[in-house]
């Protein structure tokens, strides 16, 4: 599935100098005309979010308080946490011989219930994950949220916000060593390749993992982070 672009005429210039952004089936155009409200709000907690140095220095990248943040910035716009849950009835109607004195059909019933994935923000019909520093094995489980709220018609797109890899590690290790860390332990600030990033992303865009859904990747760079 080939990225698109339209994120260039949807987004403020302050957003796309600070983040590193993709998406699939032009999600930017398709949630600022849907959903501009909601879509706005997505805007403004970007456009507030600042990277700290105690985001990228403490023990592995402290993804919980960061992640918190965003979600706190959210949820005070009246963004809530979600789940799909799908639950499927099946009915056998054997019916009656009436030679054989049958009046009435009878009805075998049987119900298959799956819990689905929750995502962390939803509001109108824009659904918002977080995946700072997580297991890049949430990835698939947020993707596959989206998949099902889109099918479900619940949602028109999604945005997940996640980080790039290189750069941060880069700044981490740098501001760990000024705050005092020995060399072997600043290396360790951001240098995993199994966590959530937008490089663990992008395969799971492009070979079309959230069906039909437009998705717009977000990932917080070093640009974001201005020296607290």
């Amino acid at each position: 599935m080939d990225l698109t672009t339209s994120y260039r005429a949807a987004l403020p210039a302050e957003v796309l100098e600070r983040y590193e952004l993709r998406e699939t089936r032009n999600a930017s155009a398709i949630l600022a005309a849907t959903s501009g409200k909601e879509f706005t709000e997505v805007i403004q907690v970007l456009t507030e979010f600042e990277l700290t140095t105690h985001d990228l220095v403490s023990a592995g990248g402290n993804e919980s308080r960061l992640a918190h943040r965003l979600n706190d910035a959210f949820r005070a716009l009246g963004w809530r946490e979600a789940r799909v849950d799908t639950r499927i009835e099946s009915v056998l109607r054997i019916m009656p011989y009436r030679p054989s004195g049958e009046i009435d059909a009878r009805e075998l019933k049987s119900e298959v219930s799956n819990q689905g994935y929750k995502v962390d923000n939803i509001k109108g019909r824009i659904a918002v994950d977080v995946e700072w520093n997580a297991k890049d094995g949430n990835l698939d489980r947020d993707v596959g949220a989206y998949r099902a709220f889109y099918e479900m018609g619940t949602i028109d797109g999604a945005v997940l916000i996640t980080r790039t890899h290189d750069d941060l590690r880069e700044l981490a290790q740098r501001l760990a060593l000024a705050a005092g860390f020995d060399e072997q332990e600043a290396r360790k600030r951001l240098n995993t390749t199994t966590t959530t990033n937008i490089g663990k992303l992008l395969p799971r865009m492009t070979r079309g993992d959230g069906g039909g859904c437009p998705i717009l990747a977000v990932a917080i760079s070093a640009r974001c982070w201005r020296g607290s």
